[in-house]
């Protein structure tokens, strides 16, 4: 009680701007994490961490607390091991946001790579040519980028329709999109386990397993019926026209309700793929 009232008596002015600095350091640590796998394994290492004081400073076991005092060290240099993929994220999305850039800029990146999608998408349902392209949001898709084949490439309608032209390459698969940039493509996506239309083939399923354990969204253009759909949290909005789907696209950067607005769902009735649309196996 004592040693609390001195560290009170202590206390100034300083002493508050102090605490609020580090105050706003952890709460924008914890903002750039917020929606990412990350942010569980914080949580984790936040208990293990205050389990290792509470053990080292009110118990009398010394080999432990030797051992777990050795540890911390450990357990600092880790951090940026763990989350180094995440932490790149954040660094780059920082830096997309900054102040001195503006937010019109990146508005207009986004509306470029809008554009490009839709044209891309429409000229690939004209032609009948299979596509799956899927927009990152906040959860990071590393794994999935890692397992395809990396690109650095600008979104536009000619890449996007060169990679999906037919027995090209690298048109089997998904293309990932982070921001402005085609970060990957070829990329195999997890399958959802639910009861869909038999209809649907391992693309659609594919859109939407994804969706399912991220908050990404996906487009897919079927190569048996040229039709337009999108998946967005495990759910599968069929038949979209370009102006939906730049509505759709535009929702996803600047949400302003929900993905399936004007009753927009994935229901049984809708009008059915005629046949499976299948992604073919790598």
């Amino acid at each position: 009680m004592a040693d609390t009232l001195a560290i009170f008596s202590r206390f100034n002015w300083m002493s508050a701007v102090d605490v609020l600095f580090v105050t706003l350091i952890f709460y924008g640590v914890i903002r750039l994490l917020q929606g990412t796998r990350a942010i569980a394994l914080l949580r984790g290492l936040i208990l293990v961490l205050l389990v290792m004081v509470v053990l080292t400073n009110f118990t009398k076991l010394a080999a432990l607390k030797w051992l777990l005092n050795q540890l911390i060290p450990a357990f600092l240099i880790s951090i940026p091991i763990i989350f180094q993929p995440e932490l790149r994220q954040a660094l780059e999305r920082l830096g997309r946001t900054a102040p001195l850039l503006g937010r019109t800029t990146e508005r207009t990146v986004e509306a470029q790579v809008v554009e490009a999608i839709v044209q891309a998408t429409a000229s690939l349902a004209d032609k009948r040519h299979g596509a799956i392209i899927v927009l990152q949001g906040e959860v990071g898709l590393q794994p999935y980028v890692d397992a395809g084949v990396p690109m650095d490439a600008k979104v536009s309608a000619p890449v996007l329709m060169a990679i999906f032209y037919p027995n090209a390459p690298l048109h089997d698969g998904a293309v990932v999109v982070r921001g402005d940039r085609i970060v990957a493509t070829s990329c195999v996506l997890p399958l959802t386990d639910r009861h869909l239309d038999i209809q649907l083939g391992t693309r659609h399923r594919a859109a939407i397993g994804i969706t399912e354990v991220s908050d990404a969204l996906a487009v897919v253009v079927s190569e048996e019926t040229g039709s337009i759909s999108v998946a967005r949290n495990g759910r599968m909005v069929r038949w979209l026209d370009d102006h939906r789907l730049r509505e759709i696209l535009h929702n996803f950067y600047h949400p302003r309700g929900a993905l399936h607005r004007n009753g927009h769902r994935e229901r049984q009735d809708e009008q059915p793929e005629r046949k499976a649309d299948g992604v073919k196996s790598r």
